[in-house]
C-alpha cells in the first residue's frame, strides 16, 4: 500500500490522480506499493530519476498482457504504467516510417496505418491489448515471422530513458541509417532492464493486395509426410508468409478438426497468390485434405489465434496455465510436435502447441495441476536442449517461477548481459530479476 511520504514525493512529479494504489495478491507476481501514469517523457524521465536517488525499484508495465513472464520479485515500490503514454509522433507515408509513442496498442496503430493502405510487418499476441513498447521490449512475434522476421527486422530508431533519467536516441528516423552501432538491438527483447522506450521508430510495409489462408490437414499424422512437403515448399520460388504446424488439440480449437495441421499463410499481388495456390495442390501428399478459406474465414481464424489470453485465466490452488517459446533448427519443430501433442497424456495436461517449419519457433500452451506443468516443463526443456535448442517459459504463475527457471541456464554470454546491466542500471533500479539470470 502506498505511503504518506512516498505519496508526497511522487506527487511533485506528476498529479495526485494519476497516483494510485498499487494491486496486491495477483497470482502471476509483478506488482506494486503504488502504480504511477506518465503522459510525458518528461515525467518519465523524473520518476526514474527520483527511484534511482532514492533507491526505489520499479516494473514497467503497458497493459499487463506480459506480467506472467519472468520476475522473481512480487512486489515492487513503483509500477509505472504506460497506459496513458500514447499516441503517432510522426508518420511519413512516403518514407514509409512510424514513430510513435511506446504505450500505444499494436491494434490502434494497425487501424490507422491500415487508412494509408500499410502496415507494421510485426504479429504479435493480443494485438488488441499489447502496447508497442511491449511488443519490442519482448521481441513478441508470432507465425507470420517467416514472412515478416522479427522486431529487429522492422524497429530502425528508439528513444529511451535510462535508470538515472537520461534521455538517449539510438537508430534514427529513415531507413538508410548505417552510422555507428546498432544500438537499437541492445534494447529489443531486454525486458525493460536496461531503461524505458519511450519512442518506437518502425520501418512499414504496403497491405498486401491480396491474402490467402491454406490449411493442410494430415488425418494419418504422418510426420515424415509433413516433413518432406515442407521441405519442397521451402526448397522451392514460394514465398508463404506463414508455416505453422498445429498440433490436433490447437487445430481441434480453430478448425474443429482434431488433426496435426499445416497453416500457410500467403500475401502478394493476386496473380501471385494464385498461382502460389495452384503450386502447393499440385504438390500436395497423398491423404492430406487442403481447405482454403475466404477471407472472412481466414481473419476470423487468425483472430481467434492471437487472441489467447493467459492473465485472464483463473487460477487456483491447484490448476494452473504455463506457456513455452522454444526455438529449434526449423524442420526440428515436425520432429518435436508429436513428442509435445504427446505431453497431454503422459503428464495428464491440455496442451496446445504450435510451430513455425520456416523459423523454429515453437509455442507451447499447457494446462492442468502445477505438480504436472512443473514436470512438463522440464521434460521439454531436456527435449529442446538434445537437439541444441532452447526452452523459455513466457507465462507462469509467480509461485511456479519460484520453481522453474523460467529463463533455463546461463548462457556462455552471460558476463556480458551482467555487465551491461551494471554499466547501464548500477542501483538495480528497472525491472529487477525480471531478465536471464535474475539481472
Amino acid at each position: 500500500m502506498i505511503t504518506e511520504e512516498l505519496l508526497t514525493e511522487l506527487s511533485a512529479i506528476i498529479p495526485v490522480e494519476r497516483i494510485k494504489d498499487g494491486e496486491q495478491n495477483h497470482p502471476l507476481g509483478n506488482t506494486s506499493r503504488v502504480n504511477v501514469y506518465p503522459q510525458s517523457e518528461e515525467e518519465i524521465a523524473a520518476i526514474l530519476k527520483y527511484a534511482n536517488e532514492k533507491g526505489k525499484n520499479i516494473f514497467i508495465e503497458g497493459n499487463g498482457t506480459k506480467r506472467g513472464y519472468g520476475g522473481l520479485t512480487e512486489s515492487a515500490d513503483i509500477l509505472l504504467s504506460l497506459t496513458n503514454y500514447k499516441g503517432i509522433v510522426e508518420h511519413v507515408v512516403g518514407d514509409m516510417t512510424l514513430t510513435v509513442k511506446a504505450g500505444t496498442t499494436f491494434k490502434e496503430l494497425q487501424e490507422y496505418l491500415a487508412k494509408h493502405k500499410q502496415k507494421i510487418s510485426l504479429d504479435p499476441y493480443l494485438p488488441e491489448s499489447a502496447t508497442i513498447g511491449g511488443v519490442i521490449a519482448s521481441n513478441d512475434s508470432g507465425p507470420k515471422r517467416l514472412g515478416y522476421g522479427s522486431s529487429r527486422d522492422s524497429v530502425i530508431g528508439l528513444r529511451i530513458v535510462y535508470p538515472d533519467g537520461k534521455i538517449i536516441r539510438s537508430g534514427g528516423r529513415v531507413v538508410k541509417n548505417v552510422a555507428g552501432y546498432d544500438m537499437n538491438k541492445l534494447f529489443i527483447g531486454s525486458m525493460g532492464t536496461l531503461g524505458v522506450l519511450s519512442e518506437v521508430t518502425l520501418k512499414l510495409r504496403p497491405l498486401p493486395k491480396c491474402e490467402s489462408l491454406i490449411l493442410l490437414m494430415f488425418p494419418q499424422g504422418d510426420m515424415e509426410k509433413i516433413r518432406a512437403f515442407s521441405t519442397k515448399l521451402l526448397d522451392s520460388m514460394m514465398e508463404p508468409v506463414t508455416l505453422e504446424l498445429l498440433s490436433p488439440t490447437l487445430s481441434e480449437k480453430l478448425t474443429n478438426q482434431s488433426l496435426f495441421t499445416l497453416a500457410i499463410g500467403l500475401e502478394d499481388v493476386e496473380t501471385s497468390v494464385r498461382y502460389q495456390e495452384k503450386l502447393i495442390k499440385s504438390i500436395l501428399p497423398e491423404q492430406a485434405e487442403m481447405r482454403l478459406l475466404n477471407p472472412h474465414e481466414a481473419q476470423t481464424f487468425w483472430n481467434q489465434f492471437y487472441s489467447t489470453s493467459f492473465n485472464s485465466l483463473e487460477e487456483s490452488s491447484v490448476v494452473s496455465t504455463a506457456s513455452l517459446k522454444i526455438g529449434l533448427v526449423n524442420l526440428d519443430v515436425n520432429h518435436v510436435s508429436k513428442e509435445f501433442h504427446l505431453l497431454g497424456e503422459s503428464h495428464n495436461l491440455v496442451v496446445e502447441a504450435h510451430g513455425g517449419l520456416g523459423h523454429g519457433l515453437c509455442q507451447l500452451t499447457l494446462l492442468g495441476a502445477k505438480e504436472d506443468i512443473v514436470s512438463a516443463i522440464q521434460h521439454c526443456r531436456e527435449t529442446v536442449t538434445r537437439l541444441g535448442g532452447y526452452a523459455v517459459v513466457n507465462h507462469l504463475p509467480f509461485t511456479l517461477r519460484q520453481e522453474v527457471d523460467v529463463w533455463g541456464e546461463k548462457p556462455s554470454y552471460f558476463f556480458l548481459l551482467e555487465g551491461i546491466k551494471k554499466k547501464v542500471d548500477p542501483n538495480r533500479v528497472l525491472n529487477p530479476k525480471r531478465f536471464v539470470g535474475g539481472i
